[in-house]
């Protein structure tokens, strides 16, 4: 049996027609990024943000997650209400609806938080295999799915992009250190180049509920 929010969701998902799914494949293949909101209902929203809140007070968060806020990866197969993010169904719905229906998950989430006064993320990209020559298609290799537990705008480190950075190299790729690694981790924070106010980059700012899908090889950093 179909709980009731959840066919609210799927009642909402609907109205994502051929021509909408259509025009967010597009965003997401040409600028690197397309926007779901609504894409929880309020209460596994809610479910979400104790969890989130629960497993960041129960760890350590050492000095080289300064720029993420948190880093902390959690396994759908350890948590099942990960496990239920992971298994969403209205997300794989809509995935679907823009043909990217045989994208598989790696089976759990990072959870980031950044508290008050931290600094900015980054800019960096998640795409590891440029050795391949895949790297070169067109279209969607890697996506990121961001969901977002509270509104978050400029001031509280919404998401930022760099539209078509997975297409066409620009200068500042060749003045980054390579992410996620102890050269970036403890990068400083006056880097003229990873912490960049690109005259390309925009804010992505989004309402709690909304799902972001990212394609890895675009930069994209977050904002303070």
């Amino acid at each position: 049996m179909v709980s009731e929010p959840a066919k609210l969701v799927k009642e909402a998902l609907r109205t994502m027609t051929l021509e909408v799914a259509k025009q967010k494949r597009e965003q997401l293949t040409v600028d690197g990024f397309c926007l779901i909101e609504d894409i929880l209902t309020d209460d596994f929203l809610e479910e979400l943000r104790t969890e989130s809140d629960r497993l960041l007070d129960s760890v350590e968060h050492p000095a080289k997650w300064k720029y993420q806020g948190s880093d902390l990866h959690v396994s759908g197969k350890e948590n099942p209400v990960i496990d239920k993010l992971v298994q969403w169904q209205p997300a794989w719905d809509a995935l679907r609806e823009m043909g990217l229906g045989d994208f598989r998950s790696h089976g759990g989430f990072i959870i980031l938080s950044k508290p008050p006064g931290g600094p900015p993320l980054y800019w960096h990209q998640d795409w590891m295999d440029w050795n391949d020559p895949i790297s070169l298609a067109p279209w969607p290799q890697y996506i990121l799915l961001s969901y977002y537990m509270v509104d978050t705008d400029l001031v509280n480190g919404c998401f930022q992009i760099i539209p078509g950075t997975h297409h066409k190299r620009i200068p500042l790729h060749d003045e980054l250190d390579i992410p996620h690694q102890e050269t970036a981790y403890f990068a400083d924070e006056n880097d003229p180049a990873l912490f960049a106010r690109h005259p390309d980059a925009i804010d992505v700012p989004v309402k709690a509920g909304t799902l972001v899908i990212g394609e890895g090889r675009t930069l994209h950093a977050a904002r303070g």
